[in-house]
């Protein structure tokens, strides 16, 4: 079997787009495609285990698409604006989401059912953003898949510690609950730290997040969205930076010592808006895609020292996903290097 790699991108307003020769050119799949061409696609997952399936969480529920047969279907279920998506490491067909206005929610059967989280104290609406908060991320703990993180605008950050039966905010010295990102890494000693990113900066924990301090920015602007480590090796990470939402400049920063400092990265050319989103997998640590939030694109093939812009750009961008997929004879795709993973190289 040749495994060739698939770029998706999620828009606000025009769907999902896809690529197969590494972000070059885009397709827009049609009508006939099963999703509606101007949905907002908030986040997408799949798994190693499913190599023909993908989740799409749209502002019309959660959308599953099926490489054989070229078709999302929607995925019946309570929720109406899913804005996160994670699969269980171990068990792909258990799915999590989080909502907006936000609410947990958890499937043990590939999406056939679904059950609400009971997650004490949790905010559905804000006086600060005059409207419904939100789930930006939600992500397995890499050490112990037992416990799930959640990071919530406006809302903070909440732990699960028996995959996702109870949950408890974890808010203690954040200087915003407005959370865009959570990552976890482990820095040359092999310490454990959480990093959570905010409209007001970046927070960091060294307690499995019972209590969080400010990590102040070299840069103009503190405004922080992604925070994602590299697959290869932990101790690099990608933060995008930027003058807010969605900005009309901003920076990719990246560190390579597990987040103590940071330098900026140089992508070609000015940017529109505040880079938003890094895409990695662990197939090909070395491939990265970057995307700022109105929609510039840009790549990287060797793990981040070099950059290309290419040349299509979005609307409005607010996930970027790449996996390798199989190859098939009408979509041949580009191949990519298969590189094992190697933990803290």
């Amino acid at each position: 079997m040749t495994v060739h790699a698939e770029i998706y991108a999620g828009t606000a307003g025009h769907s999902a787009w896809f690529s197969d020769d590494l972000g070059q050119t885009w397709v827009h799949p049609n009508s006939h495609s099963g999703l509606y061409l101007e949905a907002r696609v908030w986040t997408i997952s799949s798994h190693p285990r499913e190599p023909d399936v993908l989740y799409a969480g749209t502002d019309m529920g959660v959308y599953r698409w099926d490489e054989r047969t070229t078709r999302w279907t929607p995925v019946p279920s309570p929720m109406t604006d899913v804005w996160a998506l994670v699969q269980d490491p171990d068990h792909p067909e258990v799915l999590y989401a989080g909502t907006r206005p936000a609410a947990f929610y958890r499937s043990k059967d590939a999406g056939a059912t679904w059950e609400a989280l009971p997650v004490p104290g949790i905010q559905q609406f804000s006086d600060i953003n005059m409207g419904p908060t939100r789930v930006t991320q939600m992500l397995f703990d890499p050490d112990c898949h037992e416990t799930i993180w959640a990071t919530v605008e406006i809302g903070g950050v909440y732990r699960s510690q028996d995959r996702g039966d109870t949950w408890t905010l974890q808010d203690a010295g954040l200087v915003s609950a407005d959370m865009h990102g959570i990552a976890i890494v482990h820095d040359a000693a092999g310490r454990k730290l959480i990093y959570a990113t905010t409209n007001r900066g970046l927070h960091r924990s060294t307690d499995n997040g019972e209590t969080w301090t400010f990590q102040p920015l070299d840069s103009p602007w503190q405004y922080t969205r992604a925070i994602v480590p590299r697959c290869d090796n932990d101790s690099i990470l990608f933060l995008t930076n930027g003058n807010g939402p969605p900005g009309n400049t901003g920076r990719l920063l990246r560190s390579r010592d597990a987040g103590a400092t940071w330098q900026q990265v140089d992508l070609p050319g000015p940017l529109n808006s505040t880079p938003w989103c890094v895409a990695t997998h662990p197939q090909d640590p070395m491939l990265l895609f970057v995307c700022t939030n109105l929609g510039q694109l840009f790549r990287s093939n060797d793990g981040g020292e070099n950059w290309l812009r290419l040349p299509h750009e979005f609307g409005e961008l607010r996930t970027l996903h790449w996996r390798p997929t199989r190859y098939r004879a009408d979509r041949p795709g580009h191949s990519i290097t298969v590189r094992p993973p190697v933990v803290n190289a």
